[in-house]
């Protein structure tokens, strides 16, 4: 990309079109499925900023809407604060696999402040506030309550989308020659948190046990417990195994997640039924 190239995208975008994008956080949800989650609502948050960075060449258009429907998963009101920091990455020309690994390393941390403020800060908060109101006989409680968490939610879009800009711009300007390097390990990052959620989220234990030596009289017969000893030599061992798995047949064999979904309520009922999964 030449220098002239460079600086007209980077003008391409203005402060209309991230505020357009901040609010279309709103359509993240409007695509979950079980095969990439929220990844087509993230493709369709971004789809006009896109159309104007890339308009010009449509297979550009065409993979940069591809790539991003993959699998994504975070809070929809601290998502602006990605999608900024992405556009603000994209149009000074930087490529989709440099920008991915900073993508994927934020959407886990900003899941889970995202959901705890809205859902177990805000969402209490106002809860309580307004059906007091309620209780009092005022009838304005239950639409001051839809105002003012929905007012909170809009304004925190608002104001991470501002910041992700401002942010996105500065570290381009200032980390330009050290962003491939960022990149990289935002991406360690990101594939730490999967590996973390695959130990911590994914449950499985071997319901299998066998008795050590000769049965004798007056002597109790030991029982060796498999699941005890796995735990023992690597804990999580086979949850891992099972993702590492999953990732094979999705990957290599391109296999659907609809599929995967079903082989493993198959396998988990069977397994289960024999007793060798508990």
């Amino acid at each position: 990309m030449t220098g002239s190239n460079h600086t007209e995208q980077q003008n391409k975008l203005t402060t209309k079109d991230y505020t357009k994008t901040t609010l279309r956080a709103y359509f993240l949800q409007n695509g979950f499925n079980y095969s990439n989650y929220q990844g087509l609502g993230y493709a369709l948050t971004m789809f006009p900023a896109f159309k104007k960075l890339y308009g010009n060449d449509p297979e550009r258009l065409s993979q940069e809407l591809k790539d991003n429907s993959e699998f994504y998963n975070t809070n929809p009101h601290f998502l602006p604060f990605i999608t900024s920091i992405h556009l603000a990455m994209a149009e000074n020309g930087m490529k989709y696999k440099d920008i991915r690994g900073i993508k994927m390393a934020l959407m886990g941390p900003l899941a889970g402040i995202g959901d705890s403020l809205a859902q177990f800060c805000l969402a209490p908060l106002f809860s309580t506030i307004f059906a007091s109101m309620a209780m009092e006989g005022l009838g304005f409680a239950p639409i001051g309550f839809l105002l003012a968490m929905n007012g909170v939610l809009l304004g925190i879009k608002l104001i991470m989308g501002n910041y992700g800009r401002k942010l996105g711009t500065s570290m381009i300007d200032k980390l330009s020659e050290k962003m491939g390097v960022i990149s990289d390990a935002a991406g360690m990052i990101g594939v730490t948190v999967i590996a973390g959620l695959a130990a911590t989220f994914v449950k499985i234990k071997v319901a299998l046990t066998f008795a050590a030596g000769e049965m004798q009289e007056g002597v109790k017969q030991s029982v060796m417990d498999i699941q005890g000893m796995l735990d023992k030599i690597a804990p999580a061992l086979l949850p891992i195994l099972y993702t590492l798995l999953m990732y094979y047949l999705i990957k290599k064999k391109k296999v659907t997640t609809y599929w995967l979904v079903l082989l493993t309520v198959v396998l988990g009922v069977v397994l289960s039924f024999f007793g060798i999964l508990a």
